[in-house]
């Protein structure tokens, strides 16, 4: 007995170094980008301008070891000691308090762990994509808490979590045909099972369904729900957490859960679906019309009860099988990044060509579909998938989510711009680089970057040249914005150095 105990303690101990690493590393990246500043001396030194004091950290992509310059000595912090470094230099930063992200901070770190644990005793997905999907244990790389998830035990959300490799099935709920409301095409939901006449079906997400037990009691009891047991076959849940992959339908269903995820509180909101269906069909004909393989994940429709609007829907989305090329994987660009077992880039003996396939098949249809149709796709690391060839070359991009997507003139063309390059190259492109040039040593991704977007150059688009020559590009200040109460939906920017100046060799954090 006593060998086992002391080989648990071990096991609980190392969890936990690692669950602080994890954690530690977003976080950090935050404070340097958004409140600190460089000091001069060794590397990795930084000054903390409200508080007065100086932070050394180790490594560069994902900072950790992390100590800060008290009484003539360094103190290492752990990952609470960092949470309390990082509230103290906000309060002074902003003169304003803020009791809950700091707890946000902790759930976030809770959540790795626990998330951990439970990835040590789980069967990862044999299919590649679902790995991809299933593997971001970081997740948002500058965010102070990217895996909170709400606060609530472990044992509510871990049957849910995709960084678990669950998988569940859902729920099936009938609603009265008289209180449903639809738009668009939601037929592949009444695939799922049977209602009863005078009935519509309503797939449910069981973790949302419990969230909102005390508002929907009424409804099953006068009759306007009823329960009908749950789908034959298990949905994955996507990096997205609410959004879940249904293989057998070949589709993906994205819905309410009210629990705060990075910025928001991650509910279909009635304005964001009123709008969905002629959002989407304006991207969907902007692709249409777009040279190449590129695909948009069209959302098709929503189906929801009245009396539970925000609630209980459910947005459809197409199935990513029916988009990719033949012969191809789809990959999730956030799994490339964070790394998995069999990720092309980490096995490929060519990282320049594999690069710029990459850069061949992404960028061009993001830039054209703004120049030529007025659409900025959220192109960022969770919205962008990658499909490779039998030998791992990127052979096609596929974008999704409509929620998102900005049109203009609804936008302005500035904000839509600003919008597009934090997305596409601050948030995507600068950390996959990064990855790759962390994971190869000597290979510099820039050059072919530079290289991508000068062929973009075109008289309707002189945001693209611009973007070779300037001084700066927009970083989301995440930290700041959550510290401040701010709309998650809000995009506050800090200019950074732009790595694609030319010749330009500074190490750049990216988002």
């Amino acid at each position: 007995m006593p060998p086992a105990a002391g080989g648990d303690a071990a096991e609980r101990d190392g969890l936990d170094g690692l669950a602080d690493a994890y954690a530690a590393a977003p976080l950090l990246n935050c404070l340097l980008r958004e409140l600190a500043r460089p000091a001069p001396g060794e590397p990795g030194l930084h000054r903390l301008p409200a508080a007065g004091r100086l932070l050394r950290v180790r490594g560069a992509r994902r900072p950790a070891a992390a100590e800060v310059h008290e009484s003539g000595r360094w103190r290492r912090l752990d990952h609470a000691g960092l949470v309390a470094l990082v509230a103290e230099e906000l309060r002074g930063h902003t003169g304003l308090p803020n009791h809950e992200l700091p707890a946000e901070m902790l759930d976030s770190r809770d959540a790795v762990a626990a998330i951990l644990a439970a990835r040590a005793r789980a069967t990862p997905p044999d299919d590649p994509y679902l790995r991809s999907e299933q593997s971001l244990i970081t997740g948002h790389p500058h965010h102070p808490a990217p895996k909170t998830r709400g606060g609530g035990p472990a044992a509510d959300w871990l049957p849910y979590a995709p960084e678990a490799h669950a998988r569940f099935p859902l729920t099936l709920l009938g609603v009265r045909a008289d209180t449903v409301v639809d738009d668009g095409d939601t037929s592949a939901l009444d695939a799922l099972g049977e209602a009863p006449p005078g009935y519509r079906l309503l797939p449910a997400h069981p973790w949302q369904l419990d969230l909102a037990a005390p508002d929907l009691a009424a409804a099953f009891a006068d009759g306007r729900l009823i329960r009908l047991g749950a789908t034959a076959a298990p949905a994955w849940p996507t990096a997205a957490v609410r959004t879940v992959y249904v293989p057998g339908a070949e589709l993906f269903l994205k819905f309410s859960l009210d629990v705060r995820i990075t910025n928001d509180v991650r509910r279909l909101w009635r304005h964001d679906l009123l709008k969905l269906r002629r959002t989407d069909a304006a991207v969907t004909a902007a692709f249409a019309a777009l040279p190449g393989p590129a695909a948009w994940l069209s959302d098709r429709g929503y189906r929801t009860a009245s009396f539970a609007f925000e609630q209980l829907a459910v947005v459809v989305r197409d199935g990513v099988r029916d988009h990719v090329l033949p012969g191809a994987t789809p990959y999730l660009a956030a799994g490339l990044v964070e790394g998995f077992a069999g990720s092309p880039p980490d096995a490929t003996a060519d990282p320049a060509g594999w690069w710029r396939a990459y850069l061949r098949q992404v960028v061009p249809p993001v830039l054209t579909a703004f120049a030529e149709h007025g659409v900025v796709l959220e192109a960022h690391l969770q919205n962008s998938l990658i499909a490779c060839a039998a030998d791992g070359t990127p052979v096609q991009a596929l974008f999704r989510d409509v929620e998102g997507v900005k049109l203009l003139p609804e936008t302005s063309r500035r904000a839509g711009w600003e919008r597009l390059v934090y997305c596409l190259v601050v948030n995507h492109l600068v950390e996959l680089a990064e990855a790759l040039a962390e994971r190869h040593p000597g290979f510099d991704p820039w050059p072919a970057a530079r290289a991508e977007l000068a062929a973009a150059r075109r008289p309707d688009l002189p945001e693209a040249a611009a973007l070779l020559t300037a001084p700066t590009l927009p970083a989301k200040t995440n930290l700041l914005l959550r510290w401040t109460g701010a709309d998650g939906a809000d995009s506050r920017y800090r200019p950074l150095p732009n790595p694609l100046l030319d010749g330009d060799a500074r190490y750049f954090k990216g988002s």
